[in-house]
């Protein structure tokens, strides 16, 4: 049974974040997940785990994991980093919107078991409500992004929607009921942005489709059926990398746009 001892240990299970990276670069995903490589821990990640840590009430255990989070040198030696200061400005401007605190109620860091597409899957859901699931997410700010020529949200950008089907479809099969889905944000400005946002249940449903249609096939990459694609663009697939010819000058364009 998984636990918060096992749960990022045990692989026998798909997460969200890894369809996700699967759903980059088939080749990277499978080379993270047979531990060949290792995702870089950067700061953008540590502190919207700051701020989790706050809202899940181990923010004291998380400061005592994570002492790279203090200054090491100058006067400002054994405080928070200046990065981190604003992380607790984010947690000041959140904790005094009343609908905010009232979405943050609820079971902090539930875990959930299921199959989909008959793929043993896991979530760790921010805060399970008899009512709704909410996901606590920081971004940098609630501006339209470009990605593969379109001007997306921060929630397509990063593919929360799938994360949002996967959760509720986990929490259907544990009580019998869809749960509304809801993304409590906040933004790493110098001054902070605030929003709840509901993903309609039509655009979760499509996006569990898209889950089923590709789950399977990342599962067979996993345990050696299917070889894994590469793209070519990530950082694993330039560093492995091998010529097997030279390009000629008029490919280039079509090769590298």
């Amino acid at each position: 049974m998984l636990n918060e001892n096992n749960y990022y240990q045990d692989k026998s299970y798909f997460s969200f974040s890894l369809y996700k990276r699967f759903m980059q670069c088939e080749a990277m995903a499978l080379a993270e997940f047979s531990g060949k490589i290792t995702r870089p821990v950067t700061e953008a990640l540590l502190i919207g785990s700051y701020v989790d840590a706050y809202i899940d009430g181990t923010l004291e255990e998380f400061r005592e994991l994570h002492p790279e989070i203090l200054s090491s040198r100058g006067n400002s030696k054994g405080e928070l980093k200046a990065s981190f200061k604003s992380a607790d400005g984010m947690i000041e401007r959140f904790m005094r919107d009343p609908l905010f605190v009232e979405y943050l109620q609820g079971e902090k860091q539930t875990i959930l078991t299921g199959t989909i597409a008959g793929v043993p899957v896991k979530g760790k859901l921010d805060i399970l409500h008899k009512e709704r699931i909410v996901d606590f997410k920081t971004t940098k700010d609630f501006r339209l992004v470009w990605s593969e020529g379109n001007l997306v949200t921060f929630i397509d950008n990063w593919g929360y929607d799938l994360q949002g089907a996967i959760y509720q479809e986990l929490v259907r099969q544990k009580i019998g009921k869809r749960l509304p889905y809801y993304i409590a944000a906040v933004t790493k400005e110098a001054t902070p942005d605030i929003d709840i946002i509901h993903i309609p249940d039509s655009i979760l449903k499509s996006k569990l489709q898209e889950i089923e249609h590709f789950l399977p096939t990342f599962k067979a990459i996993t345990v050696g059926i299917t070889e894994p694609q590469r793209c070519e663009q990530c950082d694993y697939c330039k560093s492995t990398k091998v010529l097997s010819k030279v390009t000629e000058f008029e490919e280039a364009i079509t090769k590298w746009q």
